[in-house]
């Protein structure tokens, strides 16, 4: 596997995981309030998001990127 390749792995796995944890930690927050056990709410509702999220942003990076340099005016390389 090339760097490129694992960098862009390593992007994805990263960028999911915190946008995941944001998302899930607000829904969660306001689906049930601050109450006695959140935290293992939200971090169930993260996983569960997490696993979802990493190969979806897998798939959609490639297409988001030749979708802005079509938008921009520009081939990808």
């Amino acid at each position: 596997m090339t760097p490129e390749r694992r960098a862009g792995l390593l992007f994805g796995f990263i960028l999911s995981g915190l946008m995941s944890l944001l998302v899930s930690a607000v829904t969660t927050l306001r689906a049930v309030g601050l109450v006695d056990g959140v935290g293992g709410l939200w971090m169930t509702g993260w996983l569960s998001a997490w696993v979802i999220a990493f190969p979806t942003v897998l798939v959609v990076a490639p297409l988001t990127r030749r979708l802005v340099a079509r938008l921009m005016g520009r081939r990808m390389e």
